[in-house]
């Protein structure tokens, strides 16, 4: 069972810039010690010497860099490489830590410094963060990248829309760059040196989140980096909280927005073999909320991410330092506890404890969803990131509206096109949630899939019955794309297009538009074309060999305006699905059977208000303490994380759940005995499921003192819930049956 477990399955870890301690000693799989500064050697000894896997993890677009900076590594001050904006001021993640362009010399001194993680015996590297802001491109190391790359001088990316299109485009691949040069040179460097395989890792946000706040990565194309191992889906409170608007509301929606950033996460490792972490953080980089808050909002990034059931481990914290051993709420600015700071409190170390062991036990062959018989993807792309700002001749003025004028806002914009312009390439990114929020919230389980991948993949379409595509976001690279949606059609998928042709970048200079080929308005004419439609359709639903090709002539952004707009696509979906034998029936509602768990999330802003009620014998993962309960509640906004006892009924004995790592389990007829080791300052409890009722039970430490430990038995699920006060100890249990 994936409870006992060997760590180098590597099913979780955390990363830490600070020392061990035993307060962060949470037994998970490997920790990312993070940064290369002198300490680093040492850290890394300490951690392999408690048991982890080590890797090494650091940022690629901002550090603790200033060495290079100011000219200590070659003799050459290196600030014009810092990213700037249009007014000449530096992009900053801190005080002389700005965001980097990553040009051939900033490579080659983060290589050199990463050499030192390798000599230190990290056995993988993970890179997180190739950020470009969408605001920069204006310091003098971007403009010499912009000439080489594109043999012309370069202009600002404020005053064209070709020109910022081009300028984003190439923010993206310089980080790809410099991730596979990076990669390339330490792989090697480790196999010259040590004969050792080193594995390297890209910690990135989500196409969905950086598409949202308006940063550029390389996202889908580090697929296309051989030597990328893997990632890690970087989704927690800070990115999930994103607000966004719902029929003409804007506010934050932290179970959905982690549901969809997850999902589009798990494109870049299907088919390829490569390793994901789902990311979850129990608290946020905003110091300024109550334990309370970081509690709601990080339970539903955890159900939103097994929700998910083809990834199954997870960095189950950044930063436990701060968690353990921190205290809030404080101040952003002055970092000093705020009224009614604490640290945290003790029911929710027990809990974290809980899931971080949870975690690990999500590698389940079953997995089912609930009451639907077949989901729908809605596609992404990387060039929608290349197109989140217009230039200054088409929108006058880039400032967000304030919350209090927000209403009069939306209210305004679908009848005025600077308005909606602004809505637009606002910071609530209408165009996709306009197409995702009405369906998830009814209680579709859609998907984002990643676009560019159908040129990177053979069949790659082959799995999705039901697909929603538009192009006033995102541009297809080459016609190749609208080539295979044709072809996917024709074998009997079902295409729904939303688009009115009203995005200026479909003005840029590209394949669809130049006038040595057949010139199209948009790559949208092109794609009806191929289907053998006119390039000019009307709303309605079209045959198309065995399939259907759907169309509704509205920029996406749209439907976030109002309940009727969604209310109407929601009506235009449900009624192409059913036309293919796929049965959508409303609901608030979200489950998941995977293995012997229920995951479940109800919605609120749904076609009902009513609870969901799930009747068996569970035992309640959300819970510290691991409670029993035959009748579970989940109201709307609600979320839970159930074991159904029902699923391991064969079973003499399991573990159902538990705070503390447990190395090794016995039992027979007599009794159990297990070896197990938690944090410190942690109450600790392990529920087990066994044949006979326990009649006594005894624990002793590593150094031989007893622990105290109580036993409570439950007869309706034949499990005792044992508990104890772990010292980041290793710990005997033995215990015997009353029979």
């Amino acid at each position: 069972m994936a409870y006992i477990r060997d760590r180098r399955e590597e099913l979780t870890g955390y990363q830490e810039r600070a020392p061990y301690n035993a307060n962060i000693d949470l037994q998970c799989d490997f920790v990312m010690v993070y940064g290369t500064d002198d300490t680093m050697p040492d850290r890394v000894k300490k951690f392999k010497e408690k048991g982890y896997v080590v890797h090494l993890m650091t940022g690629i677009a901002w550090g603790q860099y200033q060495d290079y900076l100011y000219g200590k590594w070659d003799g050459r001050n290196h600030w014009d490489e810092a990213q700037k904006d249009r007014y000449g001021e530096d992009i900053s993640h801190g005080k002389d830590v700005p965001y980097m362009v990553p040009t051939i010399s900033f490579t080659n001194y983060l290589i050199e410094r990463l050499k030192l993680a390798v000599d230190a015996g990290v056995e993988a590297l993970h890179l997180e963060e190739p950020e470009f802001w969408d605001y920069g491109g204006y310091s003098e190391a971007f403009k010499r990248e912009y000439e080489l790359y594109y043999r012309e001088k370069w202009q600002p990316p404020h005053t064209d829309i070709a020109v910022r299109y081009k300028a984003s485009k190439l923010k993206a691949y310089l980080y790809a760059r410099a991730l596979d040069r990076i990669s390339s040179e330490l792989k090697e460097y480790a196999m010259v040196k040590y004969n050792r395989v080193l594995r390297f890792y890209v910690p990135t946000h989500s196409l969905v989140n950086y598409t949202q706040w308006k940063i550029l990565s390389p996202e889908g194309a580090l697929i296309d980096l051989p030597t990328v191992d893997g990632y890690i889906a970087q989704i927690w409170t800070g990115t999930s909280r994103s607000e966004n608007v719902y029929q003409g509301v804007l506010k934050e929606r932290t179970f959905e927005t982690a549901y969809l950033e997850y999902g589009i996460m798990q494109e870049l490792v299907k088919g390829t073999g490569r390793r994901m972490w789902f990311l979850h953080d129990p608290i946020e980089d905003n110091p300024e909320y109550p334990w309370e808050d970081y509690k709601y909002n990080y339970l539903k990034t955890v159900t939103a991410s097994l929700l998910h059931p083809h990834i199954h481990t997870y960095e189950i914290c950044p930063w436990p330092n701060r968690v353990f051993n921190g205290t809030y709420p404080r101040s952003r600015k002055t970092h000093q506890p705020m009224e009614g700071a604490k640290g945290i409190p003790g029911d929710y170390a027990t809990l974290l404890s809980n899931i971080v062991n949870v975690m690990g036990d999500m590698d389940q062959d079953k997995f089912e969803f609930e009451g639907v018989n077949s989901g729908v993807g809605i596609l992404m792309s990387d060039t929608g990131l290349f197109q989140r700002t217009y230039p200054d001749n088409l929108i006058s003025d880039h400032s967000e509206p304030e919350r209090t004028q927000f209403p009069a806002f939306v209210a305004n914009a679908e009848n005025d096109e600077e308005g909606m312009r602004k809505f637009i390439t606002g910071g609530s990114f209408p165009n996709f949630y306009g197409m995702a929020l009405p369906l998830l919230k009814y209680g579709l389980p859609v998907r984002p899939v990643q676009l560019d991948n159908i040129r990177r993949f053979s069949g790659y379409l082959d799995d999705y019955k039901n697909l929603i595509l538009s192009y006033e976001y995102m541009k297809p690279v080459a016609p190749d794309i609208n080539n295979a949606f044709a072809a996917w059609v024709r074998e009997g998928g079902t295409l729904i297009y939303l688009g009115d042709g009203s995005d200026p970048y479909h003005q840029i200079d590209s394949w669809w538009n130049r006038p040595s080929g057949k010139k199209y308005d948009n790559p949208a004419q092109h794609l009806f074309e191929m289907m053998g439609l006119p390039r000019d359709l009307k709303d309605g639903v079209y045959e198309v060999g065995k399939g259907l090709l759907a169309v509704w002539n509205i920029c996406p952004a749209k439907i976030c305006l109002t309940k009727e707009l969604a209310d109407q696509y929601r009506s235009f979906v449900k009624d192409v699905l059913s036309r293919t034998g796929s049965q959508w029936v409303y609901g608030n509602k979200l489950t998941l059977r995977r293995g012997p768990y229920v995951i479940n999330a109800v919605m609120d802003e749904s076609v009902t208000n009513e609870p969901m009620v799930l009747q068996g014998t569970f035992c309640d993962m959300f819970e510290p303490t691991f409670p029993i309960v035959h009748e579970k509640v989940v109201q709307p906004d609600e979320n839970t994380l159930l074991f159904d006892f029902s699923k391991v009924a064969d079973k003499l004995w399991c573990v159902v759940g538990t705070s503390s790592r447990i190395f090794s389990m016995d039992c027979d007829d007599n009794g159990f005995q297990f070896d197990c080791k938690g944090a410190d300052n942690v109450h600790a409890n392990i529920r087990l499921k066994l044949p006979h009722a326990v009649g006594k039970v005894s624990a002793q430490d590593e150094n031989g003192k007893e622990v105290a430990i109580t036993c409570q038995w439950d007869e309706s699920s034949s499990s005792a819930l044992l508990s104890y006060d772990s010292h980041a100890l290793q710990v005997k249990v033995t215990g015997c049956f009353s029979k």
